[in-house]
């Protein structure tokens, strides 16, 4: 639906002259999910806290259970506030004693997760809605926290971080550890999106990804895809080096783009250097840099800093309605101009 609605927002733009698609500029920025900075021993306490709750309401709706859920939330967030203590400390020592707090822990959470498993078989058989419910909720919860903990045991006792199937978030499991070499904040968990602009700072188009992929993967499906809604194909397309790739500098060269501004940093060849100290590359490359002020602006004024909406379906309808709102505010400017 907001998707729709941008696209006719675009086209409305398209007819009053505000975008007329001879110029595009494309860069990608992390909107981060709305979650607590993930450590394994945060991720076992919310997984013992959540899985503990969803028993209790299952005891209580169920009326009786064979057995009486036991809460252990006490005894883990101790646990977690030992582990919390234990990394202020450098050395062998404090070492060894985190691995001791994390060992008594993740005993904790097996024991709260067989308790699940044992909760999970025995109302699966009763038929209330209330019931079925509550225990589908528990059983994926249950799962993830299973990965946590596997995840917690590679990292602590085998110095295994990359793990295939990672989780940051129990609440939130489609966030990405995203790393684009930030002095002020190297890594980021959320989504990395997409966006193009034409004339007049309008955004033709964005995109959300479900997994992130290399930029340098991304430059050609981006003027295809301002061609297709604009019925025209750019003059000038400019981004910055990271989506540098001589097969899409080729590849777009080929679909009609006259001057194509992305510079390459590696490269050792004279005659690319002496292309890339042109003025017309110099110019499209100081209006790049507008592309940035754009994502601030989103960030600051529409909240793209970070989503409050939950879900991956969730994420793309907060940055569309981000998109859509600094849309209209350019597009209301530029017909402001227009009439004076």
């Amino acid at each position: 639906m907001i998707e729709k609605l941008h696209q006719r927002l675009v086209a409305l733009a398209q007819e009053h002259g505000i975008v007329k698609g001879r110029k595009m500029r494309v860069d990608t920025t992390v909107v981060e999910t709305n979650i607590h900075y993930p450590t394994d021993s945060s991720l076992l306490g919310d997984g013992a806290r959540v899985l503990t709750r969803t028993m209790k309401k299952i005891e209580k709706q169920a009326g009786k259970l064979k057995r009486k859920v036991r809460d252990r939330t006490r005894s883990v967030s101790k646990r977690v506030i030992a582990i919390a203590t234990a990394s202020r400390y450098k050395g062998e020592a404090g070492e060894l004693k985190r691995k001791k707090e994390y060992r008594s822990l993740l005993r904790l959470t097996r024991q709260i997760l067989n308790d699940s498993k044992r909760v999970i078989e025995e109302v699966e058989r009763r038929r209330k809605p209330c019931l079925r419910t509550l225990r589908e909720g528990l059983a994926t919860m249950a799962g993830r926290v299973r990965q946590v903990v596997k995840q917690a045991k590679a990292r602590i006792f085998d110095g295994v971080t990359q793990l295939p199937g990672k989780i940051v978030s129990l609440f939130e499991p489609h966030s990405e550890i995203i790393r684009k070499g930030k002095a002020s904040k190297p890594t980021e968990f959320g989504k990395l999106v997409q966006l193009a602009e034409a004339e007049n700072q309008i955004v033709t188009h964005y995109d959300v990804f479900d997994h992130r992929p290399s930029d340098r993967e991304l430059l050609t499906e981006a003027v295809a895809e301002q061609s297709r809604r604009l019925g025209r194909v750019p003059q000038l397309v400019t981004a910055d080096a990271g989506y540098y790739a001589q097969s899409h500098e080729r590849a777009i060269g080929e679909m009609g783009v006259k001057w194509v501004a992305v510079p390459n940093r590696n490269t050792r060849s004279p005659e690319r250097k002496k292309k890339e100290k042109n003025r017309w590359f110099k110019k499209a490359q100081a209006w790049r840099t507008g592309c940035e002020g754009r994502i601030s602006v989103l960030k600051r004024r529409h909240g793209l800093r970070r989503c409050l909406y939950r879900g991956v379906e969730g994420m793309k309808r907060w940055v569309g309605l981000g998109v859509l709102a600094d849309n209209l505010i350019n597009i209301g400017k530029a017909l402001a101009v227009a009439r004076t």
